[in-house]
C-alpha cells in the first residue's frame, strides 16, 4: 500500500526515522491485536523483531498473542526475553505470570505476578491475576485477599467480583460469596458465568428456586451455556422436578457430549427415580471422559449396592478409594456395604470414616478427655457414652452399656431427650443425660456407634440381642386403661419414619396400602405420634385402627403401648429398635436392599431375638411383602 501511495504522489515524501517507523508498526500490530485479528498482528510483530530482535514490546505482545492462541510455552519465552531486556516494566511479568500458569507452574506464576507488584503496587490486573493463581493453588484465603486488592484499585472490575465469589464458594462461605456475585452482574449484567456461579452458591445455601432462576438467566444469555444446564438440573432435581431436571441434563450432554459432570448428574437423577441400570450407564460414561471420576465411582458403587450387587459395589467403591485416598465418603460407603454382607471386622474400622465427611464433620463432638477404642483399661474410670444419629440408633447401640460397665467403669449415656426417661434404667448405665444439657465430669468418651468396633463385635457375639429395655409399669396400667378390654389380637403398627431420613422412600409404605391387606380379626393400634397429609384419610376411616398422637408423650409411652401388643409391625424405623429391645415379638418390613443392620437374605436378626424379617423381592413391591404378613396374621389369630 505506501508503494502505491508513492507512486502516486508528486513528490516522493521524507522517509521516517527508523524508530517512528517501528513504533507506527507497532500501533497498528496492538491494533489489529486488540479487533482480534491475530494473524496480522502476529506478522507486523515478527516484522518488527525481523529488524529488532531485541524490541521489548513486541517481543512482550507476540508472547501475548501467543498465550491467546493456546501456546503458553512460547509466551513464556518470548515475555522472558522482554524481561530480560526492559526488567522494570510490571506487565511483561504479569502476563508471563498468565502464560506460566497455563502451564501449570502455578508457584513460578505466583512469583511473577509478584514482581509485577513489586514494580507497581496499584497494577488491579496483577493482583487479580494472583489471586487466580492462588485460587488454583487451593490457597483460597491468599486468594481473597488478592481480589480484594484488586477491587480496592478497580471498584467495577467484574472478574475480580465474579473469581472471590468462587473462592468464597469453595472456603464454605456461600453466603459470602452471594454480594459478591450480585456486584459483578451489577457491572456487566450480561456476565454468564457470574450467574450461573451465583446459582451454584445458593445451591449450597439450600435455596434450589433462587439458583435456578439464576441458572435461567445465564442460559437466556448463552443458550449453548452447559454448566449452567447441568447445574440448572441439579437445581430442579433439589426441587424434586426429576424429569426437567433429566431434560436439562439431556441439554447439556447434547451441547457437550464429554461432559463428565453432566453424565454424573443425570446419573444421581436416574439413581433416584429407580433406574438403577440407566443410572449405571451414567456414571460409566462419565468415568470414560473423566477416569478419576471418585465422585462417579462411590456413586456407581451406591447404585450397584441398590441392585444387591455387593461385590461389585465394593469393587467400585474401591477404585474410588484408590484414585483418592483421603476419600471420606467412598471409605464410608463401602463400610456400609461391608457391614451389609456381614464383614464386620473390616466393615467396623471402615466405618469410622463417617466423622470425615463434610457434612459428619460438622457433628463430630470434640472433647479434651480422649476417645476409647477398646484398647486401653477403663477401670476405675467415668467414660461418656454418647448419641450421634437417630432414636433407632441409640436404642440399637445403648446395649453395649452393661459391657462397658462390666470392664469396671463408671458409665455417663447422652441421649436424645425423647429416650432419656426409657433409657434411665438400663442396666449398666450410672446416669442419662440429655443432648444439649450440661456433661458431668468424665475421663474417656466412646460414640455409641464405635463401640462396636472397641468390642471387635461379629455376628457370633453381638451383646443383649434378647431384652434389654424395660417398660415403665406404671405407664403399662395407664395405657392399659386407655385401651380397654381385649378381645382379639393387638397389632401395634407403624408405616412411616422421619421423611428426612435419606432412603425413606424405599423403607416407609402409604398407610392405606398397608391397612388394605390387614385382616379384620385384629385390633390395630398406630404406634408413631405424627402422620403424613397423605396418610390422614385412610387414617380417620378405618374402624379398627386407633391413633393416639399427641397424647404419646415420649418413648416410656411408645414402649407401654409396644409391651400391651401381641406383635408390632414395623418398617424400619425407631419402633422397630424399640420394640426388638423390649423383646416383643417384633414383624419388620424391609425394601428390596434394606439398611446395613438388617442384613441379606435372612428372616431373623442377630441383634433382635424376637425379630422377625419380611424383605422385599426384586421387583421392590410391598404387596407381596405385605400379603406374607397377612397370611402370618390368619395363622396368628387361629392360634
Amino acid at each position: 500500500m505506501s508503494r502505491n501511495f508513492k507512486a502516486r504522489s508528486k513528490s516522493k515524501p521524507a522517509p521516517q526515522p527508523p524508530d517512528e517507523q517501528t513504533q507506527a508498526t507497532l500501533s497498528q500490530a496492538i491494533a489489529c491485536h486488540q479487533d482480534g485479528r491475530l494473524a496480522e498482528a502476529q506478522a507486523l510483530y515478527e516484522r518488527i523483531l525481523e529488524t529488532q530482535p531485541k524490541h521489548p514490546d513486541a517481543l512482550h505482545l507476540l508472547g501475548a498473542l501467543a498465550t491467546q492462541a493456546g501456546n503458553p510455552r512460547l509466551a513464556a519465552e518470548l515475555i522472558g526475553k522482554a524481561i530480560a531486556i526492559s526488567p522494570g516494566n510490571a506487565a511483561f511479568y504479569s502476563n508471563r505470570g498468565i502464560a506460566l500458569r497455563q502451564l501449570g507452574k502455578l508457584g513460578e506464576a505466583v512469583a511473577s505476578y509478584d514482581h509485577a507488584i513489586g514494580i507497581q503496587a496499584d497494577y488491579p490486573e496483577a493482583h487479580y491475576n494472583k489471586g487466580a493463581a492462588l485460587k488454583e493453588c487451593n490457597e483460597l484465603e491468599a486468594a481473597v485477599a488478592s481480589f480484594d486488592r484488586a477491587i480496592a484499585l478497580a471498584p467495577d472490575y467484574a472478574s475480580a467480583y465474579s473469581n472471590r465469589g468462587i473462592a468464597l464458594t469453595e472456603l464454605g462461605r456461600p453466603g459470602a460469596a452471594i454480594p459478591s456475585y450480585e456486584r459483578a452482574v451489577a457491572i456487566k449484567d450480561d456476565y454468564t458465568v457470574a450467574y450461573s456461579n451465583r446459582g451454584v452458591a445458593l445451591q449450597e445455601l439450600k435455596q434450589p428456586a433462587a439458583a435456578l432462576g439464576s441458572f435461567d438467566r445465564a442460559i437466556a444469555l448463552e443458550p449453548d451455556y452447559a454448566e449452567a444446564y447441568s447445574n440448572r438440573g441439579a437445581a430442579l432435581q433439589e426441587l424434586k422436578r426429576l424429569d426437567p431436571a433429566m431434560a436439562s441434563y439431556g441439554r447439556a450432554i447434547a451441547i457437550r457430549p464429554d461432559y463428565a459432570e453432566a453424565h454424573y448428574n443425570r446419573g444421581i437423577t436416574l439413581q433416584k427415580l429407580g433406574r438403577l441400570e440407566e443410572a449405571l450407564g451414567s456414571y460409566s460414561r462419565a468415568i470414560g471422559f473423566k477416569p478419576d471420576y471418585t465422585d462417579a465411582y462411590s456413586n456407581r458403587g451406591m447404585a450397584l449396592q441398590e441392585l444387591k450387587r455387593l461385590g461389585s459395589a465394593i469393587a467400585s467403591f474401591d477404585l474410588a478409594i484408590a484414585a483418592q485416598p483421603d476419600y471420606a465418603e467412598a471409605c464410608f460407603n463401602k463400610s456400609l456395604a461391608l457391614l451389609l454382607v456381614g464383614d464386620f471386622g473390616n466393615g467396623w474400622a471402615l466405618y469410622e470414616r463417617r466423622w470425615d465427611g463434610s457434612d459428619a464433620r460438622k457433628e463430630k463432638r470434640v472433647f479434651a478427655q480422649p476417645l476409647w477404642l477398646g484398647s486401653a483399661s477403663i477401670a476405675g474410670k467415668t467414660i461418656l457414652l454418647h448419641g450421634e444419629q437417630g432414636l433407632g440408633d441409640a436404642i440399637q447401640f445403648c446395649r453395649y452399656a452393661r459391657s462397658v460397665a462390666a470392664l469396671g467403669a463408671r458409665v455417663i449415656l447422652e441421649a436424645p431427650k425423647p429416650l432419656v426417661p426409657l433409657l434411665n434404667d438400663l442396666s449398666g448405665v450410672s446416669e442419662v443425660i440429655a443432648r444439649g444439657d450440661e456433661l458431668p465430669p468424665f475421663d474417656l468418651h466412646c460414640p455409641l456407634l464405635t463401640l462396636p468396633l472397641a468390642f471387635k463385635t461379629n455376628l457370633a457375639n453381638i451383646p443383649g440381642n434378647h431384652a434389654y429395655l424395660t417398660s415403665d409399669a406404671n405407664r403399662v396400667s395407664a395405657w392399659a386403661k386407655r385401651l380397654g378390654g381385649r378381645t382379639r389380637p393387638r397389632i401395634g403398627i407403624a408405616w412411616s419414619g422421619s421423611e428426612i431420613h435419606k432412603n425413606d422412600h424405599n423403607r416407609s409404605i402409604r398407610l392405606s396400602s398397608l391397612l388394605a391387606h390387614l385382616p379384620d380379626a385384629c385390633d390395630y393400634v398406630s404406634l408413631q405420634k405424627e402422620v403424613r397429609d397423605i396418610d390422614r384419610d385412610a387414617l380417620q376411616t378405618h374402624g379398627s385402627f386407633r391413633h393416639f398422637g399427641n397424647e404419646l408423650g415420649d418413648f416410656t409411652d411408645t414402649a407401654a403401648l409396644c409391651e400391651l401388643m401381641d406383635v408390632v409391625i414395623s418398617v424400619d424405623t425407631s419402633v422397630a429398635h424399640l420394640s426388638g429391645a423390649l423383646g416383643k415379638r417384633t414383624w419388620i418390613l424391609l425394601p428390596y436392599v434394606p439398611d446395613w443392620r438388617w442384613l441379606l437374605d435372612r428372616e431373623d436378626s442377630p441383634w433382635y431375638a424376637s425379630a422377625r424379617l419380611y424383605r422385599q423381592d426384586a421387583d421392590r413391591d410391598w404387596n407381596a411383602v405385605l400379603e406374607t404378613v397377612s397370611a402370618d396374621l390368619r395363622t396368628l389369630v387361629l392360634d
